[in-house]
């Protein structure tokens, strides 16, 4: 063999790892600004429903500024080769389309495109090749969301929001709805497909308590004695 080959193999080899040391720094300085807007989002859980926008309004300007990451993402993965490196931030692009389906629900009360998820996080349609949200990206990121809200259904009582669950439970059920139609091949996806029935069942829980204890409809005192009682039933 050529002992020319050798170089060239050896070059190649410098210039993938030269690539893959500069993806993870732009990875970690992504993945920086993901937990820092997971934790604003999670204070929902102990946050009144009117000042739910202030938390999106917070959250606002650091998305923003994640198109800066996904910017130099395309620029540095190489034409058609998204497919050999997108496992370095798959799980970075699942919390993220978690983040912009969290805060348009919020905004809107309604599920956030996969085509309105790319956008919100700056990434153009003329990139595919090098950089996009993939199909299970987002729903991975989408059953997050589902999670997340079965988890805010019951906290909504403990905050006495007795009409946020309601809310709550038509829209994770047309969600289920949609993703039993979907032939999921993803193991993975898969198995959080079927944790989905878990967070219906739960959501219907809390939305049957509320009904059947009146809660909303009481004196003070008696209410008080009800959420104590639906809190210990769904504990």
């Amino acid at each position: 063999m050529d002992p020319t080959e050798f170089e060239s193999l050896t070059a190649h080899l410098e210039e993938e790892a030269k690539m893959r040391e500069q993806l993870r720094e732009v990875i970690n300085e992504f993945e920086k600004k993901v937990r820092i807007m997971t934790g604003i989002l999670n204070k929902i859980h102990a946050t009144p429903t009117s000042q739910f926008p202030k938390l999106v309004e917070s959250v606002t300007p650091i998305l923003q500024s994640v198109h800066q990451q996904t910017a130099a993402l395309a620029g540095l993965i190489r034409p058609h080769e998204f497919w050999r490196v997108k496992d370095m931030f798959t799980r970075t692009f699942q919390l993220a389309v978690y983040i912009v389906t969290l805060c348009e629900w919020i905004r809107t009360g309604t599920l956030a495109s996969i085509s309105h998820v790319s956008r919100e996080l700056g990434i153009q349609e003329d990139w595919a090749d090098r950089l996009q949200v993939t199909t299970e990206e987002y729903l991975h990121g989408v059953i997050s969301l589902i999670n997340d809200l079965s988890r805010l259904a019951v906290n909504a009582v403990t905050m006495k929001d007795y009409e946020l669950p309601s809310k709550i439970s038509t829209f994770v059920k047309e969600l289920h709805a949609g993703f039993s139609l979907l032939n999921l091949k993803n193991d993975a996806l898969r198995r959080r497909f079927d944790s989905i029935k878990y967070d219906v069942k739960r959501i219907e829980e809390v939305v049957y308590d509320i009904s059947l204890r009146k809660l909303g409809d009481q004196d003070p005192a008696a209410e008080a004695d009800a959420v104590k009682a639906l809190e210990n039933a769904i504990s």
